[in-house]
């Protein structure tokens, strides 16, 4: 227990790092922007095709941020600033297609399954959808 004791805190610090709270941000930022991987593999298997959930837009734009808050404020840094500067920018485009691709599902008359956007039949019963102008 000793070992565990001294492995986890080497030199009286948390994993022998010196924390501060942009070391907090950035840390933050690295385990939510990871995190994203676990939420598309859990996706992919539930679904067993690739599937990319709004979810892992969100981790990403999310961790991404937190990143480049971490780069531009604490460590000035130009090179790690200049990669996360603009790659929030598919993310949000992905998350504002996803949201117009909800809201253009129609809901069965039938049996209220939300069928996929532009679709003519439901999915689920295979009742014709309402004809949408």
């Amino acid at each position: 227990m000793d070992y565990l004791q001294s492995l986890l805190f080497h030199d009286g610090q948390f994993l022998g790092i010196q924390w501060h709270p942009w070391k907090v941000v950035g840390w933050a930022g690295n385990v939510v922007f990871t995190s994203r991987f676990l939420v598309q593999w859990h996706a992919t298997e539930k679904s067993k095709r690739v599937v990319v959930p709004s979810l892992f837009w969100w981790l990403s734009l999310t961790g991404s941020l937190l990143l480049l808050a971490y780069a531009g404020f604490y460590q000035r840094d130009s090179v790690f600033v200049a990669a996360y500067a603009f790659s929030w920018i598919p993310y949000l485009r992905n998350l504002l297609i996803h949201q117009r691709n909800e809201r253009a599902r129609q809901q069965c008359m039938a049996c209220s399954h939300k069928a996929e956007a532009g679709a003519r039949f439901c999915s689920q019963c295979g009742k014709a959808l309402p004809e949408t102008a």
